[in-house]
């Protein structure tokens, strides 16, 4: 006999419903995008042995609608020559989602919206990286997966440093 779903949700042990986490993603869309292909700008021929820099910044906010979250990632990128470090092209990207959360508690909160939604949009992010580039005269550029929760760890680590630093009277 097959099993069937009452929906019910699980509980715990005191019988009370465990909240379930729910996540939409709402829209996401390019806030702003520049792509400045300095090696055509220059006229600079020859081979080219590119080195490429990441870096990647993350912010999240409150909408005004309930249960509403605006997370964006920036990206700059920069493509420079090993050879004499002469700058290739540079690009920098804002992009946001638009995230409808419920049922993640508040202490989960934080790291939940700068690590799930932006591992949500970077596979959009990554497209749109490889077409500019691509576009732009280069070989299309395929960023590496980004380890948000890494990225996050460091960014308390740096911020816990930053507060142990200032002077208590500050």
């Amino acid at each position: 006999m097959a099993d069937q779903d009452n929906g019910a949700a699980p509980q715990n042990g005191e019988g009370a419903t465990a909240p379930q986490m729910r996540m939409h993603i709402l829209t996401q869309f390019v806030r702003d995008l520049s792509f400045e292909n300095v090696l055509a700008q220059r006229g600079t021929g020859g081979e080219v042995q590119p080195d490429v820099q990441v870096q990647v910044n993350l912010d999240a906010k409150k909408r005004s609608v309930e249960h509403q979250y605006e997370v964006g990632c920036k990206l700059n990128i920069t493509s420079r020559n090993k050879d004499n470090s002469e700058v290739l092209f540079v690009m920098e990207m804002e992009y946001v989602g638009v995230f409808h959360i419920e049922g993640v508690p508040d202490d989960q909160l934080h790291p939940y919206l700068l690590i799930e939604c932006p591992r949500q949009m970077f596979p959009f992010m990554r497209r749109i990286v490889s077409d500019v580039t691509r576009d732009g005269g280069f070989p299309p550029l395929n960023l590496e997966n980004i380890d948000f929760v890494q990225l996050y760890r460091q960014e308390i680590a740096r911020r816990q440093q930053a507060a142990q630093t200032q002077p208590a009277d500050a």
